[in-house]
């Protein structure tokens, strides 16, 4: 009795551990004002608690770039009017390499906010979410139902409710910062850098000598000399960073952090201004290469040089100011530029990054200030500032394009792929590198007869970047770019695509062809593998074939599914056994496809309505093998058996060969 007792409590330990369905994320929905006037403005807050290991995708981010977007769908009603979208608060954003654009996300803990528009009471609000959570290790997809209703009992004034619903407002929003990502300090150290750059421009450089001069006049008194270069390199920090501090805090105080973001956001993502972007950046680079000037209304420009000469501590902010305004041409386009590229990420990013590089803008000028000697160890003026104006002008020109890609890709006007990109990039940089040789010269450049040292290794490296470049045209991923680039499959002639698929037909010749699978017109399978994305169709053509099945359970948002395919598929042996051992069926658990009404079914495991492809096949995958986590792999025989234990994420190969090994040897066993 006891022997069966231990049998049995193993027997139920393996079938946990076998396969337990997880729930990372822990989802509460509650209703700010659960006893609302008519024309009361509501909340309706989604609170998740995220497992250690784990985060979430949220709601504001291209759905069409891969991972799953988290989606609400509300019933509609009389009793309410939903005011604008859903509101994702606190979510960090960043560049995902894998599928190449960026995405937003949460850890920890996650926020969404739904505004109500009270019509009649009591408020009943119901509805369905759909969310991804992912580890390192798998990525699961759950869908849900939420339902919340107001009580409508007891009326209050206007007043007292909109005081409610403006401290709920404040609650949801006075939300703490997640710890700064390593981006921040990428874009903290490239601010620190063009600082520094910008000192070498012909609208700067001169001012130099002519400042540090000015504040050492006097020579009898050099502490207040250097007393007063320190202050001007303060009014010049303030002067770069106050006004966009002053911006954020009006936006932040006024409408909380979210309606900062959802600014920043819309300066990133729309259409608009990163066209405005666009524009200026040509301008810009038109100017640096002597088309024309771009310079302030000279009257501003003399009134604050006519405050500078009056001395003293208000006389040592408007010299700075002086020198803000002369040195627009040159550092307006690469102060823009670090702006929007920092609005990309938390929304204080842009002050820290404003400040890096006014603190390395104004730096040189205090230091000479305080070594005057270091002077005599300066360049004269002279030709070389207008190369290097023109050097940033290719670099702008470059730079610029990305605004228009983002547009571009954002509204599918299909004006810059990648091809069309790169080829503009490669013309610019191997322009540049002529320019820095000597063989093209603009109007207001000091001929060269001879090519110094600096501008040879400069040349050398920018043709050496135009090299690299130049795989990229026939499908080259140029992974060192992938922040800059459009998308891997914006490239219309993608040859190196085009061989690695030959190359894998090639090495599946043996694999019979059958006739176009269902489903197959808008799901695929990578690297030429020919397969299925039916169950029943697949486990036809297994048995027909007389082959094993290999069932992919996978996500059109799953990274570690696209990193399994890229790293251990696409291995050759891995690949070979694939094709000619297994008929393969692809199962993606999120497809958004709705089924003909005749296919839909309630699920027996949850009780709810399966409606699309989706559906149905993380339905199958919990039902069957208790597991809701993709990538897994399960192997099969014709009488729907498992042949081995299923295999989730491991980036292994010779670990997966063994493991499809076995699925072929036990099947030719039986």
């Amino acid at each position: 009795m006891k022997k069966n007792l231990v049998l049995l409590l193993l027997l139920v330990s393996n079938l946990i551990a076998f396969g337990k369905v997880e729930q990372p994320a822990l989802w509460e929905c509650e209703l700010s004002d659960t006893d609302p006037e008519i024309g009361d403005t509501i909340s309706l807050v989604f609170n998740v608690k995220i497992d250690q290991g784990w985060h979430l995708y949220s709601t504001d981010f291209d759905p069409e770039l891969g991972p799953t977007v988290t989606t609400f769908n509300f019933e509609s009603s009389s009793s309410f009017d939903l005011v604008g979208k859903i509101t994702p608060i606190g979510a960090k954003r960043k560049y995902d390499e894998i599928w190449e654009g960026e995405v937003s996300y949460f850890k920890k803990k996650a926020k969404f906010v739904q505004k109500i528009l009270v019509k009649e009471t009591p408020v009943l609000v119901k509805g369905t979410y759909d969310y991804q959570v992912c580890s390192e290790m798998q990525c699961i997809s759950f869908d849900d139902e939420f339902s919340k209703k107001t009580s409508g009992s007891v009326k209050k004034t206007s007043t007292e409710a909109m005081k409610k619903v403006a401290k709920a407002e404040e609650e949801v929003l006075d939300t703490k910062k997640e710890e700064k990502s390593s981006s921040l300090w990428a874009v903290i150290i490239e601010a620190i850098l063009w600082g520094f750059a910008a000192l070498l421009t012909p609208c700067v450089f001169p001012m130099v000598p002519m400042t540090v001069s000015f504040f050492m006049k006097g020579g009898e008194n050099k502490a207040k000399g250097r007393f007063m270069a320190s202050i001007y390199g303060i009014s010049i920090v303030a002067l770069y960073t106050l006004p966009i501090a002053i911006l954020i805090g009006a936006t932040y105080f006024l409408g909380g952090d979210s309606i900062t973001a959802d600014i920043f956001n819309w300066l990133s993502t729309h259409w608009l201004p990163n066209l405005l972007f666009f524009l200026i950046f040509m301008i810009f680079a038109a100017s640096f290469f002597g088309a024309f000037e771009i310079v302030l209304p000279s009257k501003l420009v003399n009134k604050a040089d006519s405050k500078a000469d009056k001395g003293g501590l208000l006389g040592t902010f408007f010299m700075a100011l002086t020198l803000v305004l002369v040195s627009f041409s040159c550092t307006g386009p690469i102060v823009g530029s670090i702006i929007v590229k920092s609005t990309q990420g938390e929304v204080w990013e842009p002050i820290i990054t404003m400040m890096a590089f006014s603190i390395a803008f104004a730096l040189p000028f205090t230091l000479f200030a305080f070594f005057p000697g270091w002077l005599k160890n300066l360049p004269k003026s002279g030709g070389w500032l207008n190369s290097v104006k023109v050097v940033l002008g290719f670099i702008e020109l470059a730079l610029g394009l990305k605004f228009l890609s983002v547009a571009d890709q954002t509204y599918h006007w299909g004006l810059l792929d990648r091809e069309v990109y790169l080829a503009l990039w490669i013309i610019a940089f191997t322009l540049l590198g002529f320019y820095l040789l000597g063989k093209l010269q603009f109007s207001h450049d000091t001929k060269n007869e001879k090519v110094g040292v600096p501008r040879l290794f400069l040349a050398w490296i920018t043709f050496a970047f135009v090299i690299y470049l130049l795989p990229g045209m026939i499908g080259a991923p140029l992974k060192a770019l992938a922040g800059y680039l459009p998308p891997q499959a914006s490239h219309d002639f993608d040859l190196i695509s085009v061989i690695r698929e030959n190359q894998s037909t090639a090495v599946g010749t043996t694999t019979k062809k059958t006739k176009k699978a269902k489903y197959s017109d808008f799901l695929h399978l990578p690297h030429g593998i020919h397969g299925y994305f039916d169950y029943q169709e697949a486990l036809k053509a297994a048995k027909e074939q007389n082959k094993p099945l290999f069932i992919d359970f996978t996500g059109h948002g799953c990274v570690n599914c696209r990193e399994m395919e890229a790293r251990v598929w696409a291995d050759p042996a891995v690949l070979q056994k694939i094709k000619e051992d297994y008929i393969v069926l692809a199962l993606y658990v999120d497809d958004k496809t709705e089924l003909p009404e005749s296919e839909w079914y309630t699920s027996d495991y949850d009780g709810k309505l399966k409606k699309t492809i989706g559906k149905q096949n993380a339905d199958l995958q919990i039902k069957r093998y208790n597991m809701n986590a993709q990538p897994y792999y399960v192997l099969l025989d014709h009488n729907e058996k498992l042949l081995v234990e299923p295999k989730s994420y491991d980036l292994n190969v010779n670990s997966f060969v063994n493991f499809l090994n076995k699925g072929v040897n036990k099947f030719n066993k039986i």
